[in-house]
């Protein structure tokens, strides 16, 4: 919560405060934001120092605080905090930095394992280009969940109403595992409904066929088969 310099928040309570700045208070959530950067983000050792934020306004009226770098007290020098656009996003026009150091780290590990991700995905994929594909149901496309599995995001169960897999989670190398909803399209443009069905839209992952849509909520990642099978095919 974004508190002015003479109030403060105590017992979850707005009250009068003479700290003489404005800042952000942890407020309801379950840890700070100090708590948060140093999880998300790895930092181990010390107090910090200071912290720099790029802040996003939402349209809904919260704010996105953006980590760009922090100092310790112990260390010497500032530390850049990499950002990552659509860190989630495996498509025709954007291929995440975190999905190709995930794959990179699971290759290292056991090239057979992503050889065999491939595979079962490319299955589905040729399927789906099948002259019968439109009798095909979009539900489908979890049969890769096994291939999915290998490369770090378990998908959860396929509810088929509201988020299809809500309970799916990504685990991308060293990173902590990170709760976010899947829904399975056969075209993004498809995922219209739901931005127009949910407007309070939470951060989530299109799991499509073919990515059409075009200006896509930028809280929205998509994950496009053919392309993300076409990549793991030719490394």
């Amino acid at each position: 919560m974004a508190v002015d310099r003479d109030h403060k928040i105590e017992d979850g309570q707005v009250v009068a405060g003479k700290v003489g700045h404005d800042r952000i208070q942890q407020g309801t959530a379950g840890q700070s934001i100090g708590e948060a950067i140093r999880d998300w983000y790895g930092l181990r050792g010390g107090d910090f120092e200071k912290i720099e934020v790029e802040v996003e306004i939402h349209h809904d009226g919260h704010f996105i605080v953006i980590p760009t770098s922090v100092k310790m007290r112990t260390a010497r020098r500032e530390r850049a905090l990499e950002k990552v656009p659509a860190s989630l996003s495996f498509h025709r026009d954007h291929q995440s930095k975190r999905w190709r150091e995930q794959i990179d780290f699971v290759r290292g590990q056991s090239a057979c394992d992503v050889a065999w991700a491939a595979s079962q995905m490319k299955r589905v994929v040729d399927d789906n280009k099948d002259s019968r594909a439109r009798n095909i149901l979009e539900c489908d496309l979890l049969r890769t969940a096994g291939a999915f599995s290998i490369l770090g995001l378990e998908l959860g169960a396929y509810l088929g109403r509201g988020y299809d897999c809500q309970m799916s989670s990504f685990k991308f190398n060293s990173f902590p595992s990170y709760r976010c909803p899947v829904e399975i399209k056969k075209r993004s443009t498809g995922f219209r409904y739901q931005v127009a069905r949910y407007p309070k839209l939470p951060r989530a992952v299109v799991l499509c066929m073919d990515h059409d849509i075009v200006n896509a909520p930028s809280h929205i990642d998509f994950v496009e088969l053919p392309v993300l099978v076409d990549y793991l095919s030719r490394q």
